[in-house]
C-alpha cells in the first residue's frame, strides 16, 4: 500500500470522528438526536480510564478466546463439508437437506437451544459462534471446489496420481481463494454473534461489559466497547485476509497493461497532415512465374524470339 493511500485513509478516519465531535458538541437536534450522545473527548477519556484496568483487558481476552475456538471449529468443519458435499453424491444427498433447513436460522435464535444442550454458558457461548462462521464458509467451499475444472484432475490421474493427491493437490489449493471468501465473511458474522451470545448469557466479555454499561446509562462506557469491537473485528478480519493473499501467492495479480505501440507513420507534412510513408521510386514487381505461368523479367521461355533462332 502506497503512502498516499495511508494518508487517505487516515484522512477519512479523522473526518468521520470530527463530524462526531462537532454534531455531539453542538448538541444538534433535526431528525436524528445527538444531544444524548457523549462527545469523542468524552469516550476517549473513559477507554484511557479503563485500558489502565484489569477488568478491561480480561473481557477482552474471553472475547478472543471465544472467537478464535469458534472460528477455528467453523473453519476446519465448512471446508471438509463443503468439499465432501461437492465431491460426493452420496454427502450432497445426506447433508445437503439438513444443512440447508438449518442455513436460514439466525445462530443468535440457537440461544436458548445452546442453553438446553451445554453445561456452561462459555461452551455455548462458543456454538453459537461456531455456528455463525461455518455456513459462510460451508457455502463458499462448495462453490468454489465445483467450480473446479476437471482437467487438472484428468491431468492428476493421468501421472498415476491418487484421490488423495488430487485433493490436497488440486482441489483445496484451486479452491483456496473461494474459502477464504467465506473465512473473511464468517469473521464478521462470528463478531456480531458473539457479542450478542455475551449480552444475553454471557459473565465476561466486550459484549457483556458493554450491556453492563448501558444498564447502568454509561453512555461513555458503551461507545468504548462499540470501538473496542469494531478494532478486534477489523484486526481479525485483517489477519485471515493477509494469511489469505500469503497461500494464494500463485494467483495473477492485477498489472498495468503494456501500452499499445502505435503505428508507424511517416513525418508529418507542413500542413500538419501525416500520411502513410510511400517511396518515390518503387521497384518493378516481379511476377512469381510459378503463380502467374509466365516468366520473370529477364527469363524468357525456350523457343522464344529473344533466344534467336536455332542452331
Amino acid at each position: 500500500m502506497t503512502a498516499r493511500r495511508r494518508l487517505l485513509r487516515l484522512a477519512s478516519l479523522a473526518a468521520a470522528l470530527a463530524t462526531w465531535q462537532l454534531l455531539t458538541s453542538l448538541d444538534v437536534n433535526l431528525w436524528l438526536r445527538f444531544e444524548q450522545f457523549p462527545t469523542v473527548g468524552e469516550v476517549a477519556s473513559t477507554f484511557a480510564d479503563r485500558a489502565t484496568t484489569g477488568p478491561y483487558w480480561q473481557d477482552l481476552g474471553f472475547s478472543l478466546r471465544r472467537i478464535v475456538t469458534g472460528f477455528v471449529l467453523a473453519s476446519v468443519l465448512g471446508v471438509a463439508a463443503g468439499t465432501a458435499i461437492a465431491r460426493s453424491r452420496l454427502a450432497a444427498d445426506l447433508l445437503g437437506p439438513v444443512l440447508e433447513v438449518l442455513r436460514p436460522i439466525p445462530a443468535i435464535a440457537l440461544v436458548p437451544v445452546a442453553i438446553l444442550l451445554f453445561p456452561s454458558n462459555e461452551q455455548g457461548i462458543v456454538f453459537i459462534t461456531c455456528a455463525a462462521a461455518f455456513f459462510p464458509v460451508l457455502v463458499s467451499t462448495r462453490h468454489a471446489v465445483s467450480a473446479l475444472s476437471p482437467v487438472w484432475e484428468e491431468a492428476v490421474l493421468t501421472m498415476g496420481g491418487n484421490r488423495a493427491r488430487i485433493l490436497f493437490s488440486v482441489v483445496l489449493p484451486g479452491a483456496l481463494p473461494g474459502i477464504f471468501g467465506g473465512l473473511s465473511v464468517g469473521i464478521g458474522v462470528s463478531w456480531i454473534c458473539v457479542i450478542s451470545a455475551e449480552m444475553i448469557s454471557g459473565e465476561y466479555g466486550v459484549g457483556y461489559r458493554t450491556w453492563q454499561d448501558y444498564t447502568v446509562v454509561d453512555y461513555p462506557g458503551v461507545f468504548v466497547g462499540m470501538a473496542t469491537i469494531g478494532a478486534l473485528g477489523w484486526l481479525t478480519s485483517t489477519a485471515v485476509e493477509l494469511t489469505g493473499r500469503r497461500l494464494t501467492r500463485w494467483l495473477p495479480t492485477r498489472t498495468t497493461p503494456a501500452p499499445r505501440v502505435p503505428a508507424s507513420r511517416s513525418p508529418a507534412s507542413p500542413d500538419g497532415d501525416s500520411r502513410p510513408t510511400v517511396s518515390p521510386h518503387p521497384e518493378p514487381r516481379s511476377r512469381d512465374s510459378s503463380a502467374t505461368g509466365s516468366p520473370g523479367p529477364g527469363l524468357h521461355p525456350v523457343g522464344s524470339p529473344a533466344d534467336g533462332p536455332p542452331a
